[in-house]
């Protein structure tokens, strides 16, 4: 399938380098130097994701993603947010507007390629029909094959490599150890960010939510005011 992904970033070095990476792995590029533009653009050439900068003149990345959101026309459009931002807030304003993803600046671009193609693919595996085969196996989830390579910071999901930012490798890999154990959040805080980093309840739920969204909704069991356990 030809992807289409719009690019906004008011960097033009931005603009040209990441857009002749995504344009040399086979996607079909266009590009916006702001969020106004950029709505203009969605609208007309309706992109399968947009890939989104923070901070913008005349229209910044938050509020052009509020307003993506809310075109009926682009409400199957993924919305990815590409930012030096890296600040947890920024990351939960972003996911709490809608956005499907949140990677920070700087990224090699062999890496960024791979992430889009996985956001990509996820979404396209939760559209179209399926047989009858495919739909027993949605349904059971156990059935997945979930490893975790420490040495190369990587799960993999049924012979799929998903790459993962350090903390949020470092939660998966402690629920992954201890299978069915519950996790309480203070253990949590203690092992993934040490006991002399200050974080708030929302940055866990920030790293929860991105957990599953990459191996299966169903594989990370709330366990409501205690904590987090891997089935």
């Amino acid at each position: 399938m030809n992807y289409k992904i719009l690019l906004v970033d008011d960097e033009p070095d931005i603009l040209e380098f990441v857009g002749y990476n995504l344009r040399r792995e086979g996607f079909e590029v266009s590009t916006a130097p702001n969020g106004v533009v950029a709505l203009e653009l969605a609208a007309a050439t309706q992109p399968h994701l947009v890939l989104l900068d923070v901070m913008m003149p005349e229209m910044d990345g938050m509020e052009t993603c509020r307003r993506l959101k809310a075109m009926p026309e682009l409400s199957d459009t993924i919305v990815v947010f590409l930012s030096a931002r890296g600040e947890d807030e920024s990351q939960i304003e972003g996911f709490d507007l809608g956005a499907d993803d949140y990677i920070t600046k700087p990224i090699h671009p062999k890496l960024l390629v791979s992430r889009l193609k996985a956001i990509l693919k996820r979404a396209e595996g939760g559209h179209g029909e399926n047989t009858e085969a495919e739909e027993e196996v949605a349904k059971n989830t156990s059935s997945d094959i979930i490893t975790i390579d420490k040495e190369r910071f990587v799960v993999i999901k049924n012979g799929r490599e998903i790459v993962m930012p350090r903390k949020e490798f470092q939660l998966m890999a402690l629920l992954y150890s201890k299978p069915h154990k519950v996790f309480s959040r203070e253990e949590i805080y203690s092992t993934v960010w040490g006991s002399e980093v200050v974080v708030g309840d929302r940055t866990i739920d920030v790293h929860i939510r991105k957990l599953r969204t990459k191996i299966g909704e169903d594989h990370i069991v709330t366990i409501k005011g205690v904590g987090y356990k891997y089935e």
